[in-house]
């Protein structure tokens, strides 16, 4: 098999040799040495150097390297040549170029090192005996075909790092007309890449990946109409595609924006390939070989086209892994002449390449970013060469961050367009990504920032998806899989397409865990069958585990819905947190427990972009957290909430007339369905003492679940019966009692209310059993509606009222529901 980096279609618009056929059919082919395939899983250029490097240590297993090549390449030859002249040529030139190597290579373990020339001519052979090959095949095909060793051509000098090379036009111009002159114009020239010699005649190369830069060279000397790449992909993407599986393969880039991916780490090009092709205004179209319906990328001088246009849309993201930060920090520093030039210069004599600078205004701090490898000894050097300033005092800092990730955007001229940056800030804070540094230079083809290394995919996947997707994709954990759970999974399944279509919001619900199992999926669980799934796939619970698939999944954004009232969930609730998870939760165990805790989780939701729900904690569906924020956030102060805060304790109340049994109530809330297994969970009063102490801290009042009275509807006796069967049972014999409280309320024309007070002029909270004029809206209450009465300063004479449905699975579902599409506001989702 070939790899084939190549210039297809070269066509040199004044070529310097007359031929008799139109010069619009004349192609110039440059070819890579052969790669690995499944079949021949040998890379030719990798096996060379691994040869020079044996050799240079004296280990004589270069040999069997060396016979590897031959039948590599011998065996590809037999299938394109078949049996004849054209295979009996090639293998002999073949054989020559073996026997060659095989001295050199012993001559270089004899001595125990390699040149660097030396190095260069073993390595080129890849792509001479590819090429060869390759113009023996076009012959084969009966087409007029001339092999064009480059090295003939090409003129290049190192460049000042030895990482790069520079083509010699001039030179170069002047042997291909020699060239021509010799060999005529055939139909096809099938030329070698990545070789050429330097100025004093010795081989040399233009670097790894330099057969692209090849291609680009000779489109340039031939002035040709168009050069193609072809690779084994259909283009240039927008992000790289292993990192971002929503990158899109780009149709068209400008010369600068390719250059400036490439730099970034785009793999499909080589940071220099486009220099040549820019020079001469020669469009480069990038073509998939194993996809050749795919159009490719076209990357040409778009001013034109964008004018036209009249927008500039970032293009792409890519990202450089493996950077340290090196910080230059101190008061001596500002406005001290040179001082730039003198941390700069020192770097550059360390041979250390500055792949970004950033410097504040006010020159206290100039920090840049090398590679990770450069990073101690940039470190060193810097305070070496400061070291007197260090000491007086002038310098303060020469600092290294390590493991660190450079992260572009680029686009053509974006600068300009309004918001680009701002977009691209907010969707790293919003994925709660830190940014150490920015650069932005007044070309305006990208923006720079320089992350945390370990934040690298989930950057790149966050501003590509705010950027790219025309949806917002949420990966979503539920924890909880009980009767709201599962109700709110049969919401989501119905609304799934309109939450897409209508609001830009694409819901991925990636697990489910419940208290003992767990399922997960990388892509999105099928909600209409998840039940039926979770039956058969599901594995055992781990919450950490669960935790992980969601920060690493490739959604940039996830959310863990808590709907359990387990103390389990909560307690990871900080460590989710820290790993960039939202939380949204109907569990009151947090809000309510300890308030060391409370306060912890409260402090990271302030100090980052984690958002942390809860609204139905409170009031199920019912938006009780948000009109309290609300007033809050306005200026308003709070004097007092006061409710009825559960659904059951509402029904009982509601339906408790005379004539009629407390026990018996009881026992009919119980079997419709209203109550907790055991009523005594809902009659002890501790659910609306949670709410209270809730709402309490809401309200800014720092109180312990413990500091809220409570009483209890549970008669004393009765609390540590052992069942609740046993605990109805004996209820009747206390009925007396609350019938007693009923008749002294109807006979002052009032209702008894079972309520949560939050006084915040008092300082305190209190759960208790309260009477109301029957003309309070309290008075006015049916069924297991509950209802919320503010007081404040606003308020104070007609207190603000929320009332409705504040129990049952639709709609706790339904408010856990709304506080997702909250989330997916907050993240850029349209409101």
């Amino acid at each position: 098999m070939f790899a084939l980096t190549l210039c297809n279609q070269c066509v040199r618009r004044q070529p310097r040799w007359s031929r008799s056929s139109s010069p619009g059919e004349q192609k110039v082919v440059v070819v890579s040495a052969m790669g690995s395939h499944p079949s021949s899983p040998l890379k030719v250029t990798d096996l060379l150097l691994n040869m020079v490097d044996k050799a240079s240590r004296q280990d004589q297993a270069f040999l069997l390297d060396l016979a590897a090549l031959q039948e590599k390449h011998v065996e590809t030859a037999k299938q394109l040549l078949g049996d004849g002249k054209p295979l009996n040529d090639f293998v002999s030139k073949l054989l020559d170029d073996i026997a060659n190597l095989k001295a050199m290579l012993h001559a270089m373990s004899i001595a125990g090192m390699a040149t660097e020339a030396f190095s260069d001519f073993v390595v080129g052979h890849g792509e001479l005996w590819c090429a060869q090959l390759f113009a023996a095949t076009v012959r084969n095909l009966q087409t007029e075909c001339e092999f064009m060793d480059t090295r003939d051509v090409l003129v290049v000098t190192p460049t000042a790092d030895g990482n790069a090379v520079d083509l010699d036009y001039d030179m170069s111009n002047l042997r291909l007309d020699r060239w021509a002159q010799k060999y005529g114009a055939p139909e096809v020239i099938v030329a070698t890449g990545f070789i050429a010699k330097n100025p004093q005649g010795y081989v040399t190369t233009l670097k790894r990946n330099g057969s692209d830069y090849s291609a680009t060279i000779m489109g340039a000397l031939f002035q040709s109409a168009q050069i193609t790449i072809w690779t084994d992909v259909d283009g240039v993407y927008s992000a790289d595609p292993r990192k971002v599986y929503e990158a899109v393969c780009l149709k068209s880039l400008s010369y600068h924006e390719a250059w400036e991916l490439s730099y970034f780490g785009a793999n499909v090009l080589h940071p220099r390939t486009t220099l040549p092709a820019m020079k001469y205004n020669i469009p480069i179209t990038i073509r998939n070989f194993f996809n050749q319906t795919a159009p490719g990328t076209s990357i040409k001088d778009t001013s034109a086209e964008m004018q036209r246009a009249g927008a500039h849309l970032v293009k792409g993201f890519a990202t450089i892994d493996g950077v340290a930060l090196i910080n230059v920090e101190g008061t001596g520093m500002v406005g001290v002449p040179g001082t730039a030039s003198t941390i700069f210069s020192t770097v550059r004599d360390a041979n250390i390449n500055v792949i970004m600078i950033s410097q504040a205004s006010s020159e206290h701090s100039i920090c840049f970013a090398v590679k990770q490898i450069d990073g101690d000894r940039a470190i060193k050097c810097l305070r070496d060469r400061f070291a007197g300033s260090i000491r007086n005092g002038r310098i303060s800092h020469v600092e290294k961050i390590d493991d660190c990730c450079i992260m572009a955007a680029v686009g053509q001229q974006m600068a300009s367009r309004k918001g680009v940056a701002a977009t691209m800030f907010s969707a790293l804070a919003k994925a709660n990504i830190n940014i150490r540094s920015i650069a932005q230079g007044c070309s305006e083809y990208n923006i720079t920032v320089l992350i945390d290394g370990k934040n690298s995919v989930r950057a790149l996947r966050a501003v590509h998806g705010r950027f790219y997707l025309a949806t917002l994709p949420l990966a979503v954990g539920i924890v909880g899989p009980g009767l709201i759970g599962s109700t709110l999974l049969t919401q989501l399944d119905q609304q799934l397409q309109e939450l897409k279509d209508e609001f830009d919001i694409d819901v991925r619900v990636l697990g489910i865990a419940s208290s003992s199992h767990m399922m997960l999926s990388d892509t999105a669980l099928n909600l209409g069958t998840w039940k039926e799934d979770f039956e058969r796939d599901a594995q055992p619970a781990d919450l950490a585990h669960f935790a992980d698939h969601l920060a690493k999944n490739y959604v940039p954004n996830s959310v863990i819905i808590d709907l359990t009232a387990s103390d389990v969930p909560p307690s990871n609730y900080m460590e989710w947190m820290q790993k960039g998870i939202h939380i949204i939760t109907a569990n009151k165990k947090l809000n309510s427990g300890a308030l060391e805790q409370y306060n912890a989780i409260r402090q990271v939701q302030r100090d980052s972009y984690i958002h942390y729900f809860y609204e139905a904690t409170v009031g199920a569906g019912l938006p009780v957290i948000a009109t309290l924020k609300h007033l809050v956030d306005t200026g308003d102060k709070i004097l007092k909430v006061e409710g009825v805060f559960s659904g059951t304790l509402s029904y009982i109340f509601n339906s408790f007339r005379e004539g009629t049994s407390f026990s018996d109530i009881v026992k009919e809330a119980k079997a419709s369905g209203y109550t907790e297994p055991d009523p005594r969970d809902d009659l002890a009063g501790m659910d609306v003492a949670r709410k209270v102490t809730i709402l309490a801290r809401e309200c800014g009042m720092m109180v312990e679940l413990a500091d809220v009275p409570v009483h209890s509807l549970v008669p004393a006796p009765l609390r540590e019966v052992a069942t609740a069967a046993e605990f109805l049972a004996e209820l009747p014999k206390y009925d007396d009692e609350m019938v007693q409280l009923l008749r002294e309320a109807e006979a002052a024309d009032e209702c008894l209310r079972y309520v949560g007070v939050v006084d915040c002029q008092a300082g305190g909270g209190s759960v208790e059993l309260k009477r109301y004029p029957k003309t309070h809206p309290f008075a006015q209450l049916s069924g297991s509606d509950n209802i919320i009465s503010f007081t404040t300063q606003r308020y104070k004479s007609h207190p603000l009222i929320v009332r409705g449905p504040g129990a049952g699975a639709e709609v706790t579902a339904g408010g856990v529901f709304s506080d997702l599409l909250r989330l997916a506001a907050y993240l850029g989702a349209p409101s």
